[in-house]
Parts: C-alpha cells; structure tokens; sequence
C-alpha cells in the first residue's frame, strides 16, 4: 500500500521544506515512505503520483485544515484524473481537537498570556462547509484559551488580520495575539506577521500533534488488524 500526503504548495522553500519534514516525521512513525504532493504552485500533483502506480492501493490524506475547493472539488478531480482505481481519501485534518491542542501550544511557545486577545488566523476561504469548520476551531480554542477568539482571514474572507488587529486595539483590548491556522510558512504567514499584532505564533507545521494526527488518518483508513503500527506511533510520540 502506498501513502500520500497531499499539500497545497508554496513559493517559499522554507514552506516546501517544511511539509517533507513532516511526511518525513510521519515516515519514520509508520516505518514507511509517505509520499508528498501538491495542487497548486508547484508539482507532483497527486494525478502524477498516482499515475505512476495506478495498480498499487492508495491512501490519501489531504493536509488542509477544513474542507474547501481543495478537498471536496480539486483533490478528486485529480484521483479520477489519474486513471488509479483503488485510492482511499481521508477527511482533512481539521476540524480537530489535536489541532486545537496544537494551536494552544504554538501560543505558550509564543509567549501568550491568559489576559491577552486572541485572533485566529486562516487563510480563507469562501466555501459554506469550510467556514464552519473555521468557526467550530475557534470556538474550541475559545474554551481552551478561556475567552473568545476571533476569527479573520489572510487570502479569502472578512475580517482579514490586520482589520481584526486594528479593531481589537481600538477596543483597547490588551496585547492582540494572533494564532497562525496555517500548516506551513508562505506569502500567507507572512500576512499574520505584517498584521500589527504584539505576537503571532508559528504555522502548524512539524509539531509532534500534526503527525500524530496524519498517522491517525492512515492508521485508520487501513482499516482494522493494525494496531502493531498504531502502538508503535504511541510510543514514539507520547
């Protein structure tokens, strides 16, 4: 069986980078090569990797943090592209409890404090089933963090991040922490940075959580009788 993580794509090397480390992360857990592709900016696309082994079983986690145009729409428009005939695709990676504790983590490392707002940071999208996702990770993080959080939007969607911060601050509402709902660096981290905000934590990324969660979705999708590799991730990541 094969094991591809499908991505969206970025310019920044750091960002490419940053997802095969991941894949790498999640490699070493299940003892076995997880393959990487991407749907925009850059290649192989998932139709290219699955093309190449059309006979060979496939499972297919999409690393995005909410349905959208990439999961419900562009993800199998490249399955049926490729001609495969046996590939397994997972749901997203959000909405998810293990992100919301990732998410809490990213804030501790950044140096957030209990008194200090905080506004969630995606990177859009106009998608009816994909805001509510959104919506249903910040009020999760809300009940984490013990306030509300704020949804805003780097690409798609009102407020954008800077909006939100510069209303936050007229608001006078204490230091504006914003937390990246990103996986990787790229153009829209970059944004959360140029927001305005006191502190902005870093994306996602290679946190032990993420890989956890990846491992999970493949663990699962390969159905019962696996639980030698899931103990195995278990105790690799505790």
């Amino acid at each position: 069986m094969s094991l591809l993580l499908v991505a969206h794509g970025t310019r920044k090397q750091r960002g490419v980078s940053l997802i095969g480390d991941l894949a790498a992360q999640v490699s070493e857990t299940l003892d076995q090569p997880v393959h990487v592709a991407f749907v925009d900016v850059l290649g192989p696309t998932p139709s290219e990797l699955l093309g190449a082994t059309p006979d060979r079983p496939t499972v297919l986690v999409p690393a995005f943090l909410a349905r959208g145009y990439h999961v419900t729409s562009d993800i199998p428009a490249h399955v049926e592209a490729s001609g495969h005939c046996d590939v397994t695709v997972t749901r997203a990676l959000g909405p998810d409890p293990q992100l919301v504790r990732v998410l809490v983590d990213r804030l501790i490392q950044s140096g957030w404090r209990p008194d200090d707002s905080v506004i969630l940071a995606a990177a859009g999208t106009s998608d009816p089933a994909a805001m509510r996702d959104l919506h249903t990770t910040a009020t999760w993080l809300s009940a984490m963090v013990g306030s509300r959080v704020e949804l805003a939007f780097a690409a798609t969607g009102e407020p954008r991040v800077a909006e939100a911060v510069a209303a936050m601050r007229r608001h006078g509402r204490g230091r504006v922490v914003v937390a990246s709902y990103l996986l990787s660096e790229g153009l829209f981290q970059d944004r959360l940075r140029d927001s305005g905000a006191e502190l902005v934590t870093d994306p996602l990324g290679t946190h032990p959580g993420v890989a956890r969660l990846i491992v999970n979705r493949f663990v699962r999708s390969r159905g019962r009788g696996r639980r030698p590799a899931e103990m195995a991730f278990q105790l690799a990541v505790p």
